[in-house]
């Protein structure tokens, strides 16, 4: 069984997140201002349907989903490209395929304890967040 995933959580740590935005291309205004924000993770999880919502003061980025069902993302929000993506369980742990411009592109969330973990893939380059629940 997933883990429940529902909650509101708090960044306590994002490493390696500027050499990501790089990978991804991001102009160097728009990283040096992303590389400030601390945002927080809205996510209600019911079955199969989730919607991770991610806030700051700068940008939200809302993500809204069914498991296993592919579908178009527009990543305007982030980078300005769309994608095929693709989220799946792997055990306990959600991961995220986007196929596109970038090689290698997805992320994977878990949770150990009351913190949820985030892994950022991209062009072989990994950016790790962790967030704890408030």
């Amino acid at each position: 069984m997933p883990v429940d995933l529902n909650g509101y959580w708090k960044m306590i740590s994002n490493d390696n997140f500027e050499e990501y935005m790089k990978a991804l291309d991001v102009n160097v205004a728009i990283r040096k201002i992303a590389n400030l924000l601390k945002p927080d993770k809205d996510i209600t999880h019911d079955g199969d349907h989730i919607i991770i919502k991610t806030l700051s003061t700068f940008k939200n980025y809302n993500m809204d989903f069914y498991v296993g069902k592919e579908f178009e993302e527009d990543l305007s929000g982030v980078d300005d490209r769309k994608c095929m993506t693709t989220i799946t369980w792997e055990g306990d742990k959600l991961v995220c395929v986007q196929k596109g411009e970038i090689e290698g592109r997805g992320w994977t969330h878990w949770v150990e304890g009351d913190e949820l973990h985030l892994e950022l893939r991209a062009a072989g380059v990994v950016s790790k967040q962790v967030f704890k629940k408030s």
